[in-house]
């Protein structure tokens, strides 16, 4: 069933992202094989379907906040879409065991650093969780930088161009190659990749 629903998904959104959308994905090089976090900034619901179908050809599990699942249709429609609920407000031990057994099996986990979205598109440090699985699970993260996914529907920009990039992936051991210590916080060096990537892309735009 999870096939067929992707399929089915992917093929009503794939048009009015590119076309209407103007819809641009970079940077899927940097996305090591095997099991990683892809860890995208958050500022739309148009920010999960935009990931998920940049990558179409993995296996990616999304990370949802609980409230997502409590109407049946739309629960049963995004767990065939690989979603899987966490409880926010405290640690959800069974979600972050969930994540690190997905991603000892290869596979990516998509999860937003930030915890809910940004209202005014400033980032926002990331929440304890990230740096928790990544270390649990012994996988590098990948920084994504989203722009564009705030102004979609609205007047003042009813089309705008959406850029999804996914940047260099940073790990534990890259943080730390001569130490074995695992309490480095990943999720504020992430962050910053994020904010280098929207400043960058930012500075493109202007070009």
């Amino acid at each position: 069933m999870h096939k067929i629903v992707f399929l089915l998904t992917c093929g009503l959104c794939w048009p009015i992202f590119r076309f209407l959308f103007r819809w641009q994905v970079s940077g899927l090089e940097n996305v090591p094989d095997g099991g990683a976090i892809i860890a995208p900034n958050h500022q739309s619901f148009w920010d999960i379907p935009l990931v998920g179908l940049a990558l179409f050809n993995r296996r990616t599990h999304f990370m949802a906040k609980n409230e997502l699942f409590q109407n049946p249709l739309f629960g049963w429609f995004i767990r065939n879409l690989l979603a899987f609920p966490v409880k926010r407000g405290a640690p959800d031990r069974a979600a972050i065991r969930h994540a690190i057994e997905i991603l000892k099996q290869g596979d990516l986990v998509v999860i937003f650093p930030e915890g809910t979205r940004s209202k005014t598109g400033k980032l926002a440090p990331a929440e304890p969780g990230l740096s928790l699985i990544a270390a649990k699970a012994e996988v590098p993260v990948v920084p994504v930088a989203i722009t564009g996914t705030r102004a979609i529907f609205r007047s003042n920009s009813m089309f705008p161009k959406v850029k999804v990039h996914f940047g260099h992936s940073v790990s534990l051991q890259q943080l730390q190659p001569n130490s074995g210590d695992r309490r480095t916080d990943i999720g504020a060096e992430v962050m910053q990749k994020i904010e280098q990537l929207l400043r960058q892309n930012t500075v493109s735009a202007k070009k």
